[in-house]
């Protein structure tokens, strides 16, 4: 397209409103009307990728096909749009602020003095139009993190600002906003969000689309409301209550003709008729299989990265959780998820009994000691009762641990990520990272992206994968100690799949058990819920075979 166009989103009133399944849901239904389509995330932290936070508070880290580890936001994109997203899409402060620092140190400035105001915004927009080329689209939904009225988002709505006054045509913005109902009042109310759209206007931008986030549909006193105070069309006032999964978020906002809307106020002409788009009638089609899924299989998810105060963020896992409902779906199955806390079974190991009355365990990935042995008691229930298992990354880990301790006996087994020294070093410092632990070079560092994994003939694995060579994503330093293949495999933990450019692990799975299977690698990051991942589906299929018992 000789003029592609942007569209920016931004969040109005409070964090969390759904910014991020907006922007996936505003580029699924304009690539259903015929356009090429991109997302792209703005974090507002100083920290250079998403790699280095906390997953309690920032929720899970996304790693593309390049090995960028990113917000969780591009998962979502990834999911909605059905294709990869890559790092050149994702920036933060810190990226944005380092870049430049960087170029001012190699003179790339040729001597100017370098301006917070012009020339950070100028290295975003650089960025954006990058992002565009790359991707060859006609249209870049780009979601800005943060609230409005936050300094630390301030440049990246300066940089959308100067785009805008360069090609007041090709970009458009949409206020994501909430309206509360305080529940003594009984009324939703307008005034927060016309708070959020006069604070737009004091940085120099308008909406002109509103999406009004409330537990209920806006009525259109509310909308008329909005419309006169906003300086907005009602017509462009968008409503957006909850709903019960995200994946009808597209269709809701169809049923209200946004695509036609967004179109036309970009000057564009749709390709497709939006009912008849292949993507649209697939859509529908997942909206009414998830609607009609309604028998429950139930899989325990025992995690540590849940609990942040009196509260429980699933968000730390984000991908594991939709890829087990992909997976069920397809299966027109409802996936009842239960989050179990694994220090719980090192105070009180009896309770490690729960894990019955599941149709399935799930252990996902994660970092440090804490909960570790809870988790390989878990383990060691659900090989000795049978229960099917999958091990992700650290649940892949921790399975060969407690194989090695209670099958083949070697009692002092471990990971040398948590005993530096143990009797018998299972899992193992990759060799390419043993450098950076030393230097404490952690930041982006581990091994990350994708990777060849050679699944071997007559294994779980090449059953449910269907062919002979894949490439899955991964994100870890530790890998499992070649030299004790032999030994577990003669105790009934086999290898099937390796990567065969560097002789690592990849999957392991136990002889004679429903379902115990575990990765080195994410699988959770390929699924997308047009189509499940293969290991996901044959975890759920096990998980139905003992429920149907």
């Amino acid at each position: 397209m000789k003029h592609p166009k942007y569209i920016f989103v931004v969040g109005g009133v409070m964090s969390s409103v759904g910014k991020g399944v907006v922007t996936s849901s505003l580029g699924m239904i304009l690539q259903s009307r015929g356009f090429h389509v991109t997302a792209m995330k703005f974090d507002p932290y100083i920290n250079v990728d998403a790699g280095t936070m906390n997953p309690t508070e920032h929720g899970e880290v996304f790693v593309t096909e390049d090995g960028d580890e990113t917000d969780q936001d591009i998962g979502n994109y990834e999911r909605f749009l059905d294709e990869d997203i890559y790092s050149v899409n994702y920036m933060t402060n810190g990226r944005i602020w380092l870049e430049v620092i960087n170029k001012e140190r190699n003179l790339e400035y040729k001597g100017k003095c370098v301006e917070v105001g012009y020339h950070i915004p100028q290295e975003i927009i650089r960025r954006i139009k990058l992002a565009q080329q790359k991707s060859r689209s006609d249209i870049m939904v780009i979601e800005v993190g943060g609230t409005i009225g936050e300094y630390q988002n301030i440049l990246f709505l300066e940089a959308a600002r100067m785009m805008k006054l360069e090609n007041p045509g090709d970009v458009l913005f949409v206020l994501v906003s909430y309206l509360p109902i305080p529940s003594k009042v009984g009324e939703m109310k307008t005034k927060p969000t016309q708070h959020a759209v006069r604070q737009m206007n004091e940085v120099g931008l308008q909406p002109n689309v509103i999406i009004g986030r409330a537990e209920k549909p806006l009525d259109t006193v509310r909308k008329k409301k909005l419309a006169q105070f906003c300086n907005i069309d009602d017509a462009h006032i968008i409503s957006a209550p909850d709903v019960e999964h995200i994946y009808a978020v597209p269709l809701m906002f169809e049923q209200q003709e946004l695509s036609t809307k967004i179109l036309k106020e970009l000057h564009l002409r749709p390709r497709t008729a939006s009912a008849q788009s292949p993507r649209m009638i697939q859509w529908k089609k997942l909206v009414k299989n998830i609607q009609q899924s309604t028998e429950p299989v139930r899989i325990a998810v025992v995690g540590k990265y849940f609990h942040t105060g009196e509260y429980v963020l699933a968000d730390s896992y984000i991908s594991v959780i939709e890829a087990l409902k992909h997976a069920a779906w397809q299966c027109k199955r409802k996936a009842e998820l239960v989050w179990l806390d694994p220090e719980e079974y090192e105070q009180d190991p009896k309770r490690v009994k729960e894990l019955a009355d599941f149709d399935g365990v799930l252990i996902p990935g994660g970092f440090g000691s804490r909960g570790v042995e809870g988790k390989i008691q878990a383990i060691q229930y659900v090989r000795e009762h049978h229960i099917p298992y999958f091990g992700l990354c650290y649940g892949m880990q921790l399975a060969a641990i407690e194989v090695a301790r209670h099958v083949v006996g070697l009692r002092g087994a471990h990971t040398v990520e948590i005993d530096e020294a143990p009797e018998h070093p299972i899992i193992v410092v990759n060799p390419h990272q043993q450098k950076n632990i030393l230097q404490k070079h952690y930041g982006g560092t581990m091994r990350l992206g994708s990777y060849d994994c050679e699944v071997m003939s007559g294994t779980k694995a090449a059953v449910a994968y269907k062919q002979p060579m894949v490439k899955e994503r991964h994100r870890h330093r530790y890998e499992f100690n070649n030299d004790y293949v032999q030994r577990l495999h003669d105790a009934g933990l086999i290898v099937s799949g390796r990567n065969p450019q560097q002789d690592l692990v990849e999957i392991m799975e136990l002889k004679g058990h429903p379902w115990f299977l575990g990765t080195q690698f994410h699988p959770e990051f390929l699924s997308r819920p047009l189509h499940p991942h293969p290991l996901f589906l044959g975890f759920i299929k096990a998980a139905i075979a003992r429920n149907k018992k």
